[in-house]
């Protein structure tokens, strides 16, 4: 098949989950001899990556209208580009799935999870993203949901029913710890957080449990945004020495700091299945999670949840003092759990089975 991927901020990754997920899909559906073209708003130094075409297309960098401004030229381009399937990220770009549909271009479409709720939008932007669920059952051929919390709330809001698939990850570690050396963090010396940093992400609630807690390991707060310097500067105004926050950190760098903490520390309020999350049980991470629906749900018993700041403060205090027996099991519940719900392999059979079968459903000018 000759697949686009749209919606996502491109290949390689090195902002968030969207990205991750398009290039982990987009390399295997590649080696399993598919054409795949990711559209992408920064450029790569190749015209390809691992396997796949990168298309790249001007955005407005605007808070509100980046993903927006870049999906509808994304469409525009696609559509004098013919593709078998197209594989629509976000909810917001719903309203722009009817396009190649109107050609006779099936297309899919990822909603991740409620991004209305998230705290950095305005009114407007809420109300964008409400008109978008509910077009999101309605334009596009099929809907994809990554967290069974989400699947239904889709169909208990809008009596839609909706494709599950979960996000994947891999079960391995790296052996390298360069990273560690270049942030003075110790190997399984450290507590570890990654996320956008944004408010409902809740970097600046995980700092101040950490505070509280009389410890020598470090605390190391990975991630960035392109529209929160405000926040951001609040997380970073601490005295405590033992806080480490470098920013945004990709690729191998990232995959080494999960590799060598002593915990990893989820603290994300809203979304379906967060990618950092996964990728921390998958390399055998000891997990601290704040309870919501969506994390639990990734979870299960593999995970010590919290409900507030004072809550962690307890669990970080819990696992310090915990037996290395009893910490080794939840590492290993997080590897297995991972094994058995969240293999990459398997996550793509289930994307190109259902591309396939849009592929081969629709014909050339019907709806």
């Amino acid at each position: 098949m000759r697949i686009a991927i749209l919606g996502t901020r491109g290949i390689p990754a090195n902002y968030g989950g969207f990205e991750t997920f398009a290039e982990e899909l987009s390399r295997r559906l590649a080696a399993r001899g598919h054409q795949v073209i990711v559209y992408c708003r920064q450029q790569h130094t190749e015209p390809t990556f691992q396997g796949s075409e990168l298309v790249y297309l001007p955005t407005i960098r605007h808070k509100y209208l980046d993903t927006l401004a870049h999906t509808f030229l994304s469409t525009l381009h696609l559509m004098t580009h013919r593709v078998d399937v197209a594989l629509y990220c976000n909810a917001a770009n719903a309203i722009f799935t009817v396009l190649p549909r109107a050609i006779g271009i099936p297309v899919a479409l990822n909603v991740d999870g409620i991004e209305r709720k998230r705290q950095k939008w305005n009114a407007l932007a809420r109300g964008w993203y409400r008109i978008s669920e509910w077009l999101a059952t309605k334009l596009p051929n099929a809907v994809i949901t990554d967290a069974q919390a989400i699947r239904r709330y889709y169909q208990e809001t809008y009596g839609a029913a909706t494709t599950f698939i979960a996000y994947g990850t891999a079960t391995t570690r790296e052996a390298s710890t360069t990273i560690n050396s270049q942030l003075g963090l110790q190997p399984h010396r450290y507590f570890l957080y990654v996320s956008r940093m944004e408010p409902e992400n809740q970097a600046l609630e995980v700092r101040m449990a950490f505070e509280k807690v009389s410890t020598d390991m470090k605390l190391a707060l990975i991630g960035d945004a392109p529209y929160a310097a405000e926040y951001i500067e609040r997380v970073r105004d601490t005295k405590d020495p033992r806080i480490v926050i470098p920013g945004g950190i990709y690729g191998l760098g990232y995959r080494e700091l999960g590799s060598w903490c002593f915990a990893y520390i989820h603290a994300t309020q809203v979304g379906g299945t967060h990618p950092a999350l996964i990728e921390a049980m998958g390399k055998g991470c000891l997990v601290l999670y704040l309870d919501t629906t969506e994390n639990r749900e990734v979870c299960g018993d593999a995970g010590l949840p919290y409900s507030d700041t004072e809550g962690l403060t307890a669990r970080i205090r819990e696992v310090l003092q915990m037996s290395d027996h009893d910490r080794a099991a939840y590492r290993a519940r997080a590897t297995e759990r991972v094994r058995q719900l969240y293999d990459w392999d398997a996550v793509t059979t289930q994307y190109e089975n259902l591309l396939s079968g849009l592929a081969g459903q629709t014909k050339p000018g019907r709806p």
